[in-house]
């Protein structure tokens, strides 16, 4: 099935003969749908801390930043905004010229709170002889619309959603680049310095790093700190194999395999390169103003002293462990602490001998931790956290997406319906051990939860393979624990009419 160009082909991007054949056995295999236990929800996986105890925890927080450790912020940011002006570029090439939609309608009158609205006018005189209101008053929407998507404007239809301009300040509009870059000031810098790492798109990633030189210097004379800003890419070695129906490798025109991006999941090999004690993850485009950034910061830094408090208490037990002289009531604590705080159980643990019993509960205790914010459902698409059953019979909290999850289990689907919390990518890891030595995360992904999901390319159906989640099956062997946090500090844009939403105003 495979010639010598294809192997010389797969050999090039840096992956084997082997991980090629397994993906092709996966599609025609399928993933496994998850057995469930049941949806996480306060006092069943998901802890709310009160006033007193959030307190105490980013006193925690503080005092661990205060100690030399080095904090990164992790921000996924791969990717053309081209999704978010879906219904925009349909306007473009309807047969019809003035907003006729609700979305059409909505965007036109609405255009001047947008916070690219000055530039986009700038650009609109310069190449139509006229600004957005004489355009949009001789009726001639499109070419507003054109001069903001295409390259001969502003080129939003291309650009990275990092790049556009989301919110107005006096002093000029920012793009949720800086909008991040604030945030590391304001929550995860330590030793006078914010260390930012952004993941960027190929084709993106000098217009990144030409815009970063251009405005890093404005924030670090309002917040006094050094910035210290990387990047990277998703590695060629993380694409999958794509398919035609029948699970035969799908080839271009030219006769050569197609390989795909393979997802966030790709992520994690980009995480594990980060030289960190603590990283946090959060969605390039999920931002706000800074006169809304309070809770923001204020549940960053909880789930951060929650994180170290726990990391804390696991590297305790681990050197007890190590000692080999440790007693029965203190095996007692440490299985108390594996399964209330840390949320994982086994069922037959009593059954297990003292010798025994210590590889589990070393096992368990070492291995990167997470700690992730989950706000109320409120009907947005995506995952939430669950209690799931794992490959070695364990219990432990997970975050599900609907594909993972059995749509013919009537018990399952009902979980999933009627799940109290959502996950908005909200995280903060330890990828460091009790030796403070880094773990290799690759080690800990569950390999059978990939996605498989139908696409086309030049017309013709394909399947595509995903790997992984990032915050999915390729954190699945960590230790997880949910913090219910404030619908306040989600607030993605998925579309551009988004940015009307107060919370971006």
């Amino acid at each position: 099935m495979l010639s010598q160009e294809d192997l010389k082909q797969i050999a090039g991007k840096g992956i084997s003969e082997e991980q090629v054949t397994n993906q092709l056995e996966e599609f025609k295999n399928g993933f496994p749908f998850l057995r469930l236990e049941a949806a996480a929800g306060i006092g069943h996986g998901v802890v709310a801390p009160d006033a007193d105890e959030q307190a105490k925890y980013i006193d925690s927080w503080n005092a661990y930043k205060a100690e030399g450790k080095k904090v990164v912020k992790f921000v996924p940011a791969s990717g053309a905004a081209s999704r978010m002006f879906k219904d925009v570029f349909a306007f473009l090439n309807a047969d019809y010229s003035e907003p006729t939609t609700d979305f059409e309608k909505k965007f036109f009158d609405n255009i001047t709170k947008f916070a690219f609205y000055d530039a986009l006018d700038e650009v609109c005189k310069k190449n139509e002889g006229k600004g957005i209101a004489d355009l949009i008053s001789a009726g001639n929407y499109k070419a507003v619309v054109a001069n903001m998507l295409e390259s001969k404007g502003m080129n939003y239809g291309q650009l990275p959603k990092g790049l556009l301009l989301f919110h107005k300040y006096p002093e000029g509009s920012r793009t949720p680049m800086e909008e991040h870059l604030v945030e590391g000031a304001l929550y995860a810098s330590s030793n006078g310095e914010a260390n930012v790492h952004f993941t960027v798109s190929h084709e993106h990633i000098e217009l990144f790093e030409k815009k970063v030189e251009e405005k890093k210097n404005l924030y670090v004379d309002k917040y006094g700190i050094k910035y210290n800003i990387s990047f990277s890419e998703q590695k060629p070695s993380t694409d999958t194999i794509a398919a035609n129906p029948d699970n035969t490798p799908f080839r271009n025109s030219d006769g050569s395999l197609l390989f795909r991006p393979g997802g966030h999941g790709a992520l994690i090999q980009n995480l594990n390169d980060i030289d960190a004690d603590v990283v946090f993850i959060k969605n390039i485009d999920n931002v706000v103003p800074d006169r809304l950034k309070g809770d923001t910061v204020t549940y960053k830094q909880l789930i951060a002293g929650i994180l170290v408090t726990l990391q804390k208490k696991a590297f305790e037990y681990l050197n007890i462990l190590d000692t080999g002289s440790y007693t029965h009531e203190q095996l007692e604590e440490i299985i108390r602490f594996v399964q209330r705080d840390l949320c994982c159980r086994k069922s037959d643990i009593k059954e297990l001998e003292d010798a025994e019993l210590v590889i589990y509960l070393r096992n368990k205790l070492n291995r990167p931790m997470r700690v992730c914010g989950v706000v109320k459902n409120v009907g947005e698409p995506g995952g939430g956290p669950f209690l799931t059953y794992n490959q070695d019979g364990t219990v432990s909290l997970q975050i599900l997406e609907s594909s993972q999850i059995d749509k013919s289990n009537t018990e399952y689907m009902k979980m999933f319906t009627e799940g109290t919390h959502f996950n908005p990518v909200d995280l903060v890891c330890a990828i460091k051990n009790y030796k403070g030595e880094p773990f290799n995360l690759p080690d800990y992904v569950d390999k059978s939860t990939g996605f498989i999901s139908s696409k086309s390319k030049n017309g013709k159906d394909l399947k595509a393979l995903e790997l992984p989640g990032l915050w999915n099956g390729a954190m699945s062997d960590w230790n997880t624990v949910f913090v219910e946090v404030p619908l306040s500090t989600f607030n993605p844009v998925k579309t551009v009419n988004d940015l009307l939403r107060e919370q971006h105003q």
